[in-house]
């Protein structure tokens, strides 16, 4: 930001009170305020002698150059006479101590601290600038976004005369110039996806700037879209062609250049240099590593050869791989031996810490990075409170230096991202049970289980190998059972070596028995079953219950409140026993009010409840409470998020009750936060007596589907608890079934697939007369016949389900139905009866007080005003159903809303603003899958041809043809001809 103009601090001796109140704009239209009111500034001339003066940074201006500032070459006849009348009338509305009159001129002095939005906007500018240098990007973005706030519109805006002009021109250039610098900082932070919807809309705006074109093809390299980012260089070499008859930049040219052979280095931002405040220590905290470490040799020599890219000569800004598997897999061993066979490489030290993502409530990255930056060598007083304070100090004390950092069992990327060093000669290893497909230039490591040979490998270096060369089809019988585990291995192996007398064929033999495997799989100081036994004979009764109970749900965690549920005691008893249980290392806590298993303790605990639990029927009483507790939470839910909707009265009783919740907010918080161990209480209780609540909670949960949250858990929920009411015989709860399962699979784009489920839970739901399952399939099956065109079934479906949600006085449902009977008439051309039905159901959504659904009612009308050639009415609808639906947090009807604006855009040939949110929807994601994504695709690739930007345009056709073909889309016709090279008339 170097050049910035500046208005000097205005000296101010003897400010009066009364000018410490006033307050001047001139980064939009010229304005004063004194205090909150605002000041009459007079006509098109007087402003334009306002804003010379203030501009004049409090210099006495004569009367000739006000003049021609004012009228250039040409003035009236009368103008000094007219320059005296300006000013008096301004000294009366701002006041004689502040507009003087000296050397036949005038001044502005006086002003206060803030008084002038230029200079406050040039101070802030100043601070981020300092602030980047200081290496803290987040303090700089921050600043900088509050000064480019204080622009509000075309500066000095309608004020005339060529000094106005002069001074329009220059601060535009240099809002440019900040905006530039704003968003090379949002890149620098990893903030790719993000800054390519406003680069797309600014150099559409401003086409000629190269800086920006610079910064959009960086940023959609880095999202994964080289194709694109090529495709505007090409455009920009055209237009500069075109208008300028010059070549692109050499800078320009050159990312080209590094685009093309995928230089690694722009794969990461680079972080700012500062030098380290602190005197440096050489931390060495890697684990030790096991020495019969076996196998895994292409993923060691893989993973070695990233981290020694970390030093290589040609350099990158960091090395960073993140494996993933499942628990017991080998990750943290792995990640372990591959750190300490690169530790050479990295001479300034080594970081670990087990990040607990596996857990209910993971290590804070603020607390980490607390903890790094003292072993850095980082004094207490020193280290900043904020996340994004820490980041930024950890950064800089590591820039120089070569260190290698080991995030263990992480949680998600999120996590992640602030304590990777993102410093040229540092690398990061990174476990996680999730792949992180998220973090920006990682190298991904799928960690799966032992390969047969490698699991034999591990088995035979522990047992020895002559044991095992005379028994190898037993051995692999053994390391078959562990499930190719290593842990598992391991464990049985170890204890196979204990045993001289065994042969590999008893351990086998036992290890095939699945309910005494866990009793197998102990030996020396691995017999983890031993050491649980002990702790649980040290229980009192009540603590012995509480952990043969908890033991029994399925899933990965449990909250106080479910944990009260499974044990039927109060809260605070509930609290006292699991904590006691922490304390004897029975139970984790990673934070207060949330509580897990480790996975071989779950299976002891469960034995225990299998063999101690007295009356047996205790054990099925404790689950049937949990999922009481489940679902009548989940039924609170979905009544606060669709008030109106009466599903929630044809649900199955229940008896335990549940958790209830005033706001939205809270709610929505328990339904995401409690997702997975949710979704696993409905797993577990198919193939029982409570599948019928199991359903009707997968049914109440419905918003983890639509959101595009939990997607896979949904489905695989879903589809096993479909096949166990098709095992049971149980019509009413497989026709239930198919109906959660329809609600995903329309979400995601797989329409067949959905039109049969939908078909069958209609028929299921007639044969069992189940009135609110006969008129949700309905909806379904009229929301596939809109996707198949078939706009007559589409209005017959729905004329059915509005009747069938009327008889059970669903409101909420009805209006949604009258929404879609909506679409059903456009695609019958009738476009009156199609705004008609819209409106309809808006009313009824509004008359029933719908919160999320809302916004379902806003998007029908204005999909229906589009149709209509009602445009601006229906950016409005857009508007606010985009506005609810991110409020409920309903990303990908939030993208489907921006799709809806940018075809609006494109309808009233609005090419840029069209761009920008085509760019949201594909960062959001759209209800409908890749069909949608291909649709989103096609849009994007008209505005940005209206835009000029041709070869960006067909890369993105290119990309949506090859998702039409892989689904026999027929809209991959029209993109062949949108693609097909343009012939001579």
């Amino acid at each position: 930001m170097d050049g910035v103009p500046r208005v000097p601090e205005q000296r101010r001796p003897g400010t009066s009170a009364e000018s410490e109140t006033l307050r001047f704009g001139v980064l939009g239209p010229v304005r004063a305020w004194r205090g909150e009111e605002p000041l009459t500034t007079g006509s098109p001339q007087q402003r334009a002698l306002l804003a010379a003066l203030l501009l004049r940074e409090g210099r006495t201006v004569t009367a000739p150059e006000l003049i021609d500032a004012l009228w250039g070459d040409e003035p009236p006849s009368q103008a000094l006479a007219a320059v005296r009348t300006y000013a008096s009338r301004l000294r009366k509305v701002l006041g004689a101590g502040l507009l003087v009159s000296e050397s036949g001129g005038y001044a502005v002095r006086g002003l206060a601290d803030g008084a002038l939005d230029l200079t406050v906007a040039q101070d802030l500018a100043a601070e981020a600038e300092k602030a980047r240098r200081a290496g803290d990007l987040c303090q700089a973005r921050d600043v900088l976004r509050r000064s480019l706030a204080l622009w509000d519109g075309e500066v000095l805006a309608g004020v005339p005369g060529p000094y106005a002009q002069a001074q329009r021109v220059r601060l535009e250039e240099w809002r440019l110039q900040l905006v530039e610098s704003r968003l090379d900082m949002d890149l620098e932070q990893g903030c790719h996806a993000e800054a390519v919807s406003e680069l797309t809309a600014l150099t559409a705006a401003h086409p000629l700037r190269e800086r920006l074109r610079e910064l959009l093809m960086l940023a959609l390299y880095r999202s994964g879209r080289q194709a694109e980012a090529l495709a505007v260089y090409a455009d920009t070499r055209r237009l500069l062609a075109d208008e300028l008859g010059v070549d692109p930049c050499p800078d320009l040219q050159e990312l080209q250049q590094r685009v093309l052979r995928a230089d690694p280095t722009l794969a990461e931002p680079s972080a700012p240099v500062t030098e380290p405040s602190t005197l440096p220590l050489r931390p060495a905290q890697l684990p030790a590593t096991v020495p019969d470490f076996t196998g895994r040799a292409s993923f060691v020599r893989e993973l070695s050869e990233v981290l020694a890219s970390a030093s290589g000569t040609e350099g990158r800004v960091m090395a960073v791989s993140a494996l993933a598997g499942i628990g017991g897999v080998g990750k943290t061993t792995l990640a372990v031996h591959v750190a300490h066979g690169a530790r050479t490489a990295f001479p300034d030290g080594q970081l670990y810490v087990d990040l607990q993502g596996a857990g209910p409530r993971s290590a804070e990255p603020e607390t980490v990075l607390g903890s790094f930056l003292r072993a850095l060598g980082t004094a207490d007083s020193a280290i900043p409170d904020s996340l994004e304070e820490r980041a930024a100090l950890y950064r800089s004390v590591l820039d120089g230096r070569r260190v290698l950092v080991l995030l263990d069992n992480a949680r998600d990327a999120a996590q992640v991202r602030p304590l990777l060093p993102g410093t040229d000669g540092c690398a990061a290893l990174v476990t996680s049970r999730v792949r992180m497909v998220d973090l920006a230039g990682a190298h991904l490591v799928d960690l799966d289980v032992m390969s047969p040979d490698e699991a034999l490998a591990l088995f035979t270096k522990i047992v020895g190998e002559e044991r095992v060369a005379s028994e190898r089809e037993a051995a692999l019988d053994v390391v078959a059972a562990c499930g190719f585990l290593p842990l598992a291995i391991r464990i049985a192996a170890s204890r196979l070596a204990a045993r001289r007398t065994w042969t590999v064929s008893v351990l086998a033999a036992k290890l095939a028995d699945e309910r005494r495997r866990l009793d197998e799989l102990q030996a020396g100081d691995l017999a983890v079953k031993a050491t649980f036994e002990l702790g649980y004979g040290q229980l009192e009764p009540a603590q012995a219950r509480a952990f043969r109970l908890l033991g029994l749900a399925d899933g990965p965690d449990l909250s106080l409140a479910a944990a009260a549920a499974v044990l039927d005691l109060p809260a605070e008893e509930t609290e006292d026993l699991l904590e006691s249980l922490v304390d004897t290392s029975l139970l984790e806590s990673a934070a207060p009010g949330r509580y897990r298993f480790h996975d071989l303790v779950r299976l002891y605990a469960r034995a225990c409840a299998e063999r101690d639990e007295h009356p047996p029927s205790e054990r099925d009483a404790a689950l049937s409470r949990l999922l009481d507790f489940y679902l009548a939470t989940a039924a609170g839910v979905y009544a606060i998020e669709r008030p109106g909707d009466s599903l929630v009265d044809h649900l199955e009783p229940t008896d335990y009750p549940g958790l209830r919740f005033t706001e939205g907010p809270a709610a929505l918080d328990w339904l995401y936060t409690e997702s997975a161990a949710l979704l696993a209480c409905v797993r577990q209780a198919a193939g029982t007596d409570r599948l019928r609540r199991a359903v009707d909670l997968l049914w109440a949960a419905r918003d983890l589907a639509e959101s595009g949250a939990n997607s896979r858990q949904y489905e695989a929920t879903a589809t096993a608890v479909r096949e166990a009411t098709q095992a049971v015989g149980d019509t009413r709860a497989e026709g239930r079934a198919r109906i959660a399962l329809t609600g995903f699979l329309l979400v995601s784009g797989r329409i067949q697939q959905a039109s049969e489920e939908a078909r069958l839970a209609m028929e299921q739901a007639a044969a069992s007369a189940d009135p609110i399952a006969a008129s949700w399939a309905a909806q379904d099956r009229g929301l596939i016949a809109l996707h198949q065109r078939r706009y007559s079934d589409g209005k017959m479906f729905f004329d059915r389900a509005i009747e069938g949600f009327r008889a059970v006085r669903n409101g909420l449902c009805e209006a949604t139905a009258l929404c879609n009977l909506s679409r059903a008439y456009m695609g019958m051309g009738n476009t009156s009866k199609a705004v008609e039905f819209a409106q309809n159901g808006l009313a009824v959504h509004i008359e029933v007080g719908s919160t999320m659904r809302l916004a379902n009612g806003h998007y029908a009308l204005g999909v229906a005003l589009t149709t209509a050639g009602r445009h601006m009415d229906a950016l409005t609808q857009f508007s606010w159903a985009l506005t609810i639906f991110l409020d409920h947090r309903q990303r990908l009807w939030a993208g489907t809303t921006h799709f809806r604006i940018a075809e609006t855009h494109i309808a009233v040939h609005r090419p840029a603003p069209a761009a920008q949110h085509a760019e949201q929807a594909l960062a959001f994601g759209c209800i409908g899958g890749d069909q949608m994504r291909g649709n989103v695709l096609t849009l994007l690739g008209r505005a940005l041809t209206d835009l000029g930007q041709v070869d960006r345009a067909k890369a993105c056709w290119r990309e949506a043809l090859n998702l039409y073909e892989a689904n026999g889309a027929p809209e991959a016709d029209g993109v062949r001809a949108l693609l097909a090279p343009a012939t001579a008339a």
